[in-house]
């Protein structure tokens, strides 16, 4: 029996120490809390009970030295995030607003996005399932507009509310707004898709109505990646062959343009994603690094034609990929590649639009060489507009004080910067006069 305790016990001390390695890992976002305080308890009382029976036995032993360990890990990393998290939020007002200007921050804790909000340290807000469950459309848009108060009482361009609202399989905000089926869907297969056109511009109709009436802004849709027919055991979320267009890159340019212009009318600014093309790659973002082999050329006649397209012919944002394109920088992700974001789309495609990134809290930009910090910095100074980090919001922290402190040692790229607050004003305007 007591061999069978100690067991338990040093299990237990294993299994804490595993997760206080691992807690402050995006993945463990929404049980982040519970983790640490499981740590905490199951740590303290091993140490407690074996300091009070304590016989210099090996197991004994290690399980006092593998719970404190576990609990010097959680504490330090804990201490560390607040660190950060205090310094941010008593950072200098204007330089966080000047900053915070570039990032849409999702959350867990209406209070908290609202502080955010109050220190002028956020661009823009991402509303998804958790933070509208069993909530009306009226309290949603009350709350979107208590954040929106905020802004004007502080003289500044309303703030970016995000949503992801595709229609289909990624439909963050039904219920209470009307669940459509993904695009792809509308078109029913036809070949003629002039004959859709209608059919397309009551789908948007809907969705822009719908998400305009809450106070939604900027919706991240279409999805324009084209459907190379890839299903992989080793995408779990992306399934960009559920979500795409079509197969047809003409097909999906009309129809992306139909759908952005049509959600202009209501105020909804979209978004085209993900660049420079999910359709290929079989490997997830959000849980692994990706590559894209195929070449420029290739991808110059076929998947980029409707972001080309639509880039030059709508105000549409452009949400950057995590994937590697290996035949421009196989070191970096796009979404902070300054070989395919200065070099290809500022540069020789001359775009001067608004670059989102997908969110930062996937595998494939964390879990990268650069890590979160510098991979911010680089995005920054590539030339993106805005950084989204949408599922764990206390990665924030760890960005926006790393380009507190790259600013502080003049390693951020001031021109860019200027260039992307004008952007970013410019496109605040528009939407501010609806």
């Amino acid at each position: 029996m007591i061999f069978f305790i100690k067991i338990v016990k040093l299990f237990l001390a294993l299994a804490i120490l595993g997760i206080a390695f691992c807690y402050r890992q995006p993945f463990l976002a929404g049980g982040r809390e519970l983790a640490f305080v499981a740590i905490i308890i199951v740590g303290v009382g091993l140490i407690v009970t074996e300091v009070i029976g304590f016989k210099k036995r090996l197991s004994a032993v290690s399980i006092l030295a593998i719970a404190s360990l576990a609990l010097c890990i959680a504490t330090g990393l804990e201490i560390k995030f607040n660190l950060a998290k205090q310094s941010v939020l008593n950072a200098d007002i204007a330089k966080l607003e000047n900053l915070g200007q570039h990032f849409i921050v999702g959350y867990r804790n209406f209070d908290e996005i609202k502080t955010l909000v109050s220190k002028r340290a956020i661009g823009g807000v991402f509303v998804t399932a958790r933070n509208i469950k069993n909530k009306s459309k009226q309290e949603i848009q009350q709350e979107i507009q208590a954040l929106q108060a905020i802004r004007r009482a502080q003289g500044l361009l309303p703030l970016w509310i995000a949503t992801d609202q595709e229609g289909g399989v990624v439909s963050r905000l039904s219920p209470p707004l009307a669940k459509l089926p993904q695009l792809s869907f509308v078109l029913d297969g036809d070949k003629n898709i002039e004959r859709k056109k209608d059919k397309v511009i009551q789908y948007a109709a809907t969705q822009g109505k719908d998400l305009s009436a809450i106070g939604i802004n900027l919706n991240f849709a279409p999805v324009v990646d084209l459907n190379k027919g890839i299903i992989s055991p080793d995408d779990k979320f992306s399934k960009i062959y559920l979500r795409s267009i079509s197969a047809d890159k003409e097909v999906v340019t009309k129809v992306a343009l139909w759908y952005c212009q049509t959600l202009e009318k209501y105020g909804v600014r979209c978004t085209i994603k993900h660049f420079p093309g999910l359709g290929r790659v079989s490997a997830d973002t959000h849980i692994a690094d990706a590559q894209l082999h195929t070449s420029v050329a290739e991808l110059a006649q076929d998947d980029w034609l409707p972001f080309r397209e639509v880039m030059s012919k709508s105000p549409a944002f452009t949400m950057l990929g995590h994937a590697r394109l290996t035949a421009v920088d196989g070191e970096h992700p796009v979404s902070f590649s300054q070989q395919v974001i200065e070099g290809i789309i500022r540069k020789d495609w001359g775009h001067d639009g608004v670059l989102i990134t997908d969110d930062f809290s996937m595998q494939a930009v964390y879990g990268s060489k650069d890590g979160l910090a510098l991979a911010t910095v680089k995005a920054i100074n590539a030339g993106v507009d805005l950084i989204l980090i949408a599922f764990d919001k206390d990665l924030y922290y760890e960005a926006i004080d790393a380009l507190l402190k790259a600013e502080e040692k003049g390693k951020l790229d001031r021109q860019m910067l200027d260039n992307s607050s004008k952007r970013l004003r410019t496109q605040s305007e528009y939407i501010g006069r609806f």
